[in-house]
């Protein structure tokens, strides 16, 4: 009975000091080849094939699309513009003027940190004759000109405010 019970121990001790099996398999070599260039961002060149910017899509620019947008600019740095507001009122007064993704992005603002208190001149757009859905606006403030990203879904949906960008210090 002590030969098994040897044998057994034996081989014990001699599968706990063999290696362990290499079980990771090995990286699979890759052949594939990207069939169109890979597009770069918008600052970096052209996201569509052959470069080219999509159609607008029925939406030209008029005076009244022109008149409008520059209205909401003002408005929304208006209400933007008042670090005295106490908060709540502050992102309930402003939201109205927001994308949803605006919203979000300025509900955690402290009013008290906006240096500007006041529109102090015509709003002056930057027109993209060939984007009728987006605009920048040149809002004049007492703390210096900001930059207001205007969106827009369609040609009679309303202008609404992405961005509120700070004069350059």
């Amino acid at each position: 009975m002590k030969k098994p019970l040897a044998l057994l121990a034996a081989v014990l001790l001699c599968a706990g000091c063999a290696p362990a099996a290499n079980t990771t398999p090995a990286p699979a070599e890759s052949t594939a080849t990207p069939s169109t260039p890979v597009s770069l961002s918008a600052s970096s060149g052209p996201q569509a094939p052959g470069g080219t910017v999509p159609a607008t899509i029925g939406i030209t620019w008029d005076q009244a699309s022109k008149d409008a947008a520059a209205d909401i600019a003002g408005k929304a740095m208006a209400d933007f513009a008042r670090p005295g507001v106490e908060e709540r009122q502050w992102a309930n007064d402003l939201a109205r003027w927001l994308t949803p993704q605006a919203t979000a992005d300025y509900s955690a603002v402290d009013p008290a940190n906006i240096p500007a208190s006041r529109v102090t001149g015509p709003v002056t757009l930057s027109v993209d004759e060939s984007n009728g859905y987006g605009v920048m606006a040149a809002v004049p403030t007492n703390a210096g000109t900001y930059t207001v990203q205007l969106l827009r879904t369609g040609k009679d949906a309303p202008w609404k405010v992405n961005r509120l960008t700070p004069p350059a210090s």
